[in-house]
């Protein structure tokens, strides 16, 4: 009896160790573009630029905003419609604040496009923890920042400022750190974050053209983040575009970086 009981209790501890070592994962499904899904090692769910419904590399499947599951934050980087996409149907919906750009919520407010409760502001060099465990570091991006909306009063597409570009580090329950970039050429100070926030993986725009090029991307990684992983994101979506993974592993060379490609649709694990 005795016996049985104690393989009873390993067994019991072995699936709550094989339990814990599930939940201290942390899980990344990219859509296209600059769309990330997190979900978090302790179950939290954060949105980021989620570009869907109007995405043109997106599986059929996954175009479906009923199909994202529950939301607890969204992340926008700027206000260009890649990357605002869907993200106020989506806060809204899950009851769940949006981050932004300061400027860019501060707009959202005032049109009554958004309730203010869910357009916190924050802005670069600011930090939340929005939950326990999870810290989010709004920092500089190199690019602009507008969106179109239509004017509540009118009617009509009206062009807005939507705050300053910015990028992301989130620290994650587990201490892994992603570093978002948004959209962003090269700038010096890319260096000083690789060096103060150490981010273990870097999701890095190479298309060219509004963002980085494989060769600067790759300069980047290289040179200044130095972090576990990269994933680049953000091109072939438009002609302009241009800039390709091989590309950009191409340019990068030896190092101790692991670039990881996804197609759209793809998750990963962490």
């Amino acid at each position: 009896m005795m016996l049985r009981f104690l393989a009873a209790l390993a067994g019991a501890c072995l699936l709550f160790v094989a339990g814990a070592s599930a939940q201290s994962k942390t899980e990344l499904l990219w859509y296209s573009q600059a769309a990330f899904k997190i979900t978090t090692p302790g179950g939290k769910v954060i949105m980021i630029d989620p570009w869907i419904m109007g995405a043109t590399k997106i599986p059929p499947e996954l175009k479906d905003l009923g199909k994202i599951g529950k939301v607890d934050l969204v992340l926008v980087t700027h206000g260009h419609g890649d990357h605002l996409g869907d993200s106020m149907e989506i806060a809204k919906t899950n009851n769940v604040p949006m981050w932004a750009p300061a400027g860019l919520n501060q707009w959202l407010a005032t049109l009554g496009l958004m309730p203010p409760n869910l357009v916190p502001r924050m802005n670069k060099g600011g930090t939340i923890e929005p939950f326990p465990g999870v810290k989010i570091t709004m920092t500089h991006a190199e690019h602009s920042s507008e969106m179109i909306l239509k004017d509540p009063a009118t009617g009509k597409d009206t062009s807005y400022p939507a705050g300053e570009p910015v990028g992301f580090i989130i620290q994650l329950e587990n201490g892994f750190k992603i570093y978002h970039m948004g959209d962003t050429g090269l700038f010096g100070d890319m260096k000083f974050i690789g060096e103060y926030y150490k981010p273990d993986l870097v999701l890095i725009p190479i298309g060219g053209h509004f963002v980085m090029s494989p060769q600067d991307a790759a300069f980047a990684v290289r040179e200044w983040l130095k972090p576990k992983y990269a994933i680049p994101m953000h091109y072939g979506t438009i002609p302009q575009l241009k800039g390709t993974p091989k590309e950009f592993t191409d340019a990068l060379g030896s190092t101790s970086t692991k670039v990881i490609v996804m197609n759209p649709g793809d998750k990963i694990d962490f």
